[in-house]
């Protein structure tokens, strides 16, 4: 009788633990699965990158570049005759950002030139990471993700302006650029 309780309650974790890894596949799912694939390129940019002179940040500028860990970029450049295989990972990527976990902020562009989405996971005070979406049916499309602790989207939004004055060592940028020319 010990032994069947035993084992009815290993079974019942089992399960428990299958069920709860089992979420759907994630925007971090989707990177591993798809970095090393053909037609995929993936960086992972450190924020130190961005060579900011912190003494001329504001301290919200301050503080939400402290919030930032580094950033994930993936794209996927459209090869002709390969339409398919495009709109194929492009749909796999919407539904992904589509789940409700990621909160879209803003949506703009066009059928011609290319969309582009910003969505947050987490909180509005404590965002985990921020997603940039874009695509272009011609070239392909990118998702970067911020990664971070405790980011506030108001305070990236003022970081993002101080980007213009930012020395930005772009050897690992430039990758990503030539990517879809």
């Amino acid at each position: 009788m010990v032994s069947l309780i035993k084992n009815l309650a290993g079974m019942i974790l089992l399960v428990a633990t299958l069920h709860s890894c089992n979420q759907g596949v994630s925007l971090q799912r989707y990177y591993v699965d798809n970095q090393e694939q053909p037609n995929f390129l993936s960086i992972d940019v450190p924020v130190s990158m961005l060579n900011l002179d912190i003494a001329q940040l504001s301290q919200e500028q301050k503080d939400a570049y402290k919030s930032i860990q580094k950033l994930n970029m993936l794209a996927y450049k459209v090869k002709a005759g390969q339409e398919m295989d495009y709109e194929t990972e492009l749909a796999k990527v919407k539904t992904i950002l589509n789940d409700p976990k990621y909160e879209e902020l803003m949506r703009g562009g066009d059928s011609e030139v290319g969309q582009f989405s910003i969505r947050i996971l987490g909180d509005e005070d404590d965002v985990e990471e921020f997603i940039l979406f874009g695509n272009s049916d011609d070239k392909g499309f990118a998702v970067v993700r911020v990664l971070g602790k405790d980011m506030n989207p108001n305070q990236i939004m003022t970081l993002f302006s101080a980007l213009d004055k930012a020395n930005i060592d772009d050897s690992q940028l430039s990758q990503f650029t030539e990517f879809f020319k």
